[in-house]
């Protein structure tokens, strides 16, 4: 398997008060990762809570800050599941279908 071969851009939504408007913006920070799959008591689990993961990532520990937006192929998710590993972090994420 390729090492961090797959780019993800990772965020935090920050809203802000425009002329009486909430406008929610994202700083994105781009990140290298392995993508893996979901395993299939993840996603089972999560479909009981309403959840619907649909892909994983591994990222460096130290490389993760928190953040709950992620973009993946032009594509925004929203991250439903973090799992510290020690030196590595797997994300679990959810197409966000409100972006």
């Amino acid at each position: 398997m390729a090492r961090w071969g797959d780019v993800v851009y990772l965020g935090t939504p920050v809203e802000t008060i425009v002329n009486g408007e909430v406008i929610t913006s994202h700083t994105l920070v781009k990140r290298y990762v392995n993508r893996l799959s979901v395993r299939q008591n993840e996603y089972y689990d999560a479909m009981n809570t309403g959840l619907k993961p649909e892909l994983m990532f591994e990222i460096r520990t130290l490389e993760y800050n928190g953040q709950t937006v992620l973009k993946y192929n032009n594509v925004d998710y929203s991250v439903i599941r973090t799992y510290d590993k020690g030196e590595f972090t797997e994300l679990i994420v959810s197409r966000n279908l409100n972006g």
